[in-house]
């Protein structure tokens, strides 16, 4: 699915079943020094910034269906670097870096990643 008109039909199907994945897996794995409200909104937010680059952007540079393995490589080190570089910006501190809070934070971030990649493989599979 290489045609910019079908990626734009997917793009809103495809953000909210990543959202599905990703926002259950911030909101139990960021650490518990931000508030239930601010764990629900990065499982939007930060899936808001990062898809429409992977899915409408990152395929006009490569081509999916022949560079498969280079896409995915791309996409699957820019998102999560990028969600981790927003979320750091948006609610860290310079006290907290370092700190094992920012860690999980990080992690949670990159693990609600690998998961909507692994449903994401399992999808397109079926």
């Amino acid at each position: 699915m290489s045609d910019p008109a079908e990626l734009w039909k997917f793009l809103p199907v495809g953000y909210l079943l990543s959202v599905m994945i990703e926002a259950p897996v911030l909101l139990v794995g960021l650490s518990p020094r931000h508030p239930l409200g601010r764990r629900l909104f990065a499982g939007f937010w930060l899936t808001a910034c990062t898809y429409p680059i992977v899915i409408l952007v990152l395929p006009r540079w490569i081509d999916v269906e022949a560079d498969r393995a280079l896409y995915l490589a791309v996409a699957e080190t820019f998102a999560p670097a990028a969600e981790c570089a927003l979320f750091s910006l948006a609610f860290g501190s310079r006290e907290a870096v370092g700190t094992w809070s920012m860690g999980r934070d990080l992690g949670a971030i990159a693990l609600a990643n690998v998961a909507s990649f692994l449903a994401g493989l399992g999808l397109r599979a079926m």
